[in-house]
């Protein structure tokens, strides 16, 4: 048995034979590590729910860069254990909330646990009036060691108690109103950000061809593009719930991560381009779109643009979307789709509004020989989406991958071309034809790109030229010189984030950061990174752009920083420090 991995097991043993007792306090109380040591924080939490009923719960609260184990934990470890104390007092089954992956690259071994806050609740019935309710809490908390912590907390259960002694830290019901709305500004101005840009346009583009056509099929359309949406933000929150269950956690705009997904939705944008080039015609029989009470052909189309649109948006954050999209993926798996589904309905918003308003669909042109330069020049944007994504697919499967992909982007094209000769033709292909004939061409650049060699590419240069790459043992060692931080997160795949570093690389940023004594790191969440992933988390964050400056005054309470960021925000953002200094 390798060293280390003796040695967390040893750790473990000790924690059943030798827990170490902390001073006990109602309602809340603190493990006796102190210093150097780690610390685990542990709250009994109680709230009444009705004659003699109760919901109560344990909240451990690891140290950052720590971790607890679950209640299924895997190759090692040991999930917390808690008992209940008071008398003639009935307990339900501790509800365990589901648990994300930790891999040991250097041993191999995988467990299951927490690394930030989590409740362990359950439901009691308590007869009698006030009582004193008393648990017992045995834990293990770890890192590249396990130490063991134990808790005796005690807190009165009253008839009368305050609201505000909670049993969970649940949201309330403004709160969760609160994250979809926000969801749905989110995605309103997601509409806003230079990934959605150009499906957009085509929507808009296409309201100008609906112009002279009926209400009905005006609605048709609108309704086809939000149902595209919309069912795509739902499909990709059951993938985030489903991969949840699993014990892997992810965040916004993982599938970018993803060779695969990268290539199908450059398959994809080659395929509209060349739609917009006039190649072929994509149209279905209208008496199939009855589903959503349409007589148009193209209703198919708008519905195909949705899903692209969910495509295109899921790399990019935006004003107020960052921070539901945190509250999302910390919530229960219908917060998560009530959230997604608001994000989704506000992407929809202005396409469906222009098509609904008679007031701003009369203000759009009529559709004419103005639409043919439009529809090539949004060919062409869709085609420049394209090459960024084939650049982005090179970042994260490495340069073999790019030619193999090209190619059979090249073959794609080609086939478009081929079904609107036969289209041109009189000649109809089915679905099943279409579908087989860009299988057959798809297959040899798939398996190519699966077997190219799982290389990193070379790491870009930094937009601050002193960053450092991240890791959360870097950043301790820092705060622990009594240095600042300033962590910036960041990914190829978003351009929101490429756009923010022209920011980042203002003439002003180096300079002021060097006079603070500022360390930079760069999280590059490119690829996927477990660790990336759980300090966004920490930080309340589901994906990337994210920025953050930590102090050593209050290393557990960074400073987050706007998703579009500007030159001035982060020197305001950096001066503030000068003021926190005296506190160090």
């Amino acid at each position: 048995m390798p060293a280390r991995r003796l040695t967390r097991v040893m750790w473990m043993a000790l924690a059943l034979w030798l827990p170490l007792a902390a001073h006990a306090q109602p309602r809340e109380a603190e493990s006796a590590y102190e210093g150097d040591e780690p610390r685990l924080l542990a709250r009994l939490h109680a709230e009444p729910r009705g004659a003699e009923r109760w919901r109560v719960g344990v909240e451990l609260v690891p140290d950052p860069g720590w971790h607890l184990y679950g209640r299924d934990p895997g190759e090692v470890g040991l999930p917390p254990r808690i008992e209940w104390q008071l008398p003639g007092a009935h307990f339900g089954e501790l509800e365990w909330p589901a648990p994300i992956r930790f891999h040991d690259a250097s041993t191999g071994i995988e467990s299951f646990g927490y690394d930030r806050p989590v409740l362990l609740a359950a439901d009691a019935v308590v007869p009698g009036g006030a009582r004193e309710l008393a648990v017992s809490v045995d834990a293990l908390v770890c890192a590249h060691l396990c130490l063991p912590a134990h808790f005796e907390l005690a807190a009165p259960l009253d008839a009368a108690a305050v609201p505000g002694d909670r049993a969970t830290p649940r949201a309330s019901a403004a709160q969760y109103l609160t994250a979809i709305a926000l969801g749905w500004l989110g995605g309103l101005v997601l509409n806003l950000m230079p990934c959605v840009l150009p499906v957009l346009a085509i929507k808009l583009t296409a309201l100008a061809a609906l112009a002279e056509r009926s209400r009905r099929e005006q609605l048709a359309h609108a309704a086809a593009y939000a149902a595209g949406i919309a069912l795509s933000m739902l499909a990709l929150a059951a993938v985030v719930v489903g991969l949840r269950v699993a014990g892997t956690s992810v965040g916004w705009g993982f599938q970018l991560q993803e060779p695969g997904f990268l290539l199908a939705i450059c398959a994809l944008l080659v395929a509209f381009a060349q739609n917009l080039f006039g190649a072929f015609e994509i149209a279905v029989d209208a008496s199939r779109l009855g589903a959503i009470g349409s007589h148009a052909p193209g209703a198919a189309r708008s519905f195909f643009d949705g899903l692209l649109a969910v495509a295109l948006a899921t790399p990019c954050s935006a004003p107020f979307l960052g921070t539901a999209v945190g509250f999302a993926f910390a919530s229960p798996a219908p917060v998560i789709a009530a959230i997604f589904l608001s994000i989704g309905l506000g992407l929809a918003a202005p396409f469906a509004l222009a098509a609904a308003s008679p007031a701003i669909a009369r203000r759009i042109p009529r559709s004419g020989e103005w639409m043919s330069p439009l529809r090539a020049a949004l060919g062409g944007a869709l085609l420049l989406t394209a090459a960024w994504l084939l650049w982005v697919l090179g970042r994260v499967s490495g340069a073999a991958a790019v030619a193999p992909a090209l190619v059979l982007l090249l073959a794609i094209a080609a086939a478009c071309w081929g079904i609107g000769i036969a289209q041109r033709g009189g000649r109809a292909l089915s679905g099943v034809a279409i579908a087989a004939l860009l299988a057959a061409m798809a297959a040899p650049g798939i398996v190519v790109i699966r077997r190219a060699p799982d290389a990193r590419a070379r790491p870009e240069a930094p937009a601050i030229a002193r960053a450092r790459a991240y890791s959360a043992e870097r950043v301790r060692e820092s705060l622990a010189a009594g240095r600042p931080v300033f962590v910036y997160f960041t990914a190829d795949w978003c351009l929101t984030c490429k756009v923010n570093e022209r920011a980042l690389a203002d003439r002003r940023i180096e300079p002021e950061l060097e006079r603070l004594g500022f360390d930079v790191y760069r999280a590059d969440w490119t690829r996927r990174d477990p660790a990336i992933q759980r300090a966004l988390a920490a930080l309340g964050r589901a994906g990337v752009p994210t920025y953050a400056v930590y102090t050593p005054a209050a290393p557990g309470h960074p400073h987050l920083l706007p998703e579009l960021l500007t030159a001035d925000l982060l020197l305001d953002a950096l001066r503030e420090v000068e003021t926190a200094k005296r506190d160090w």
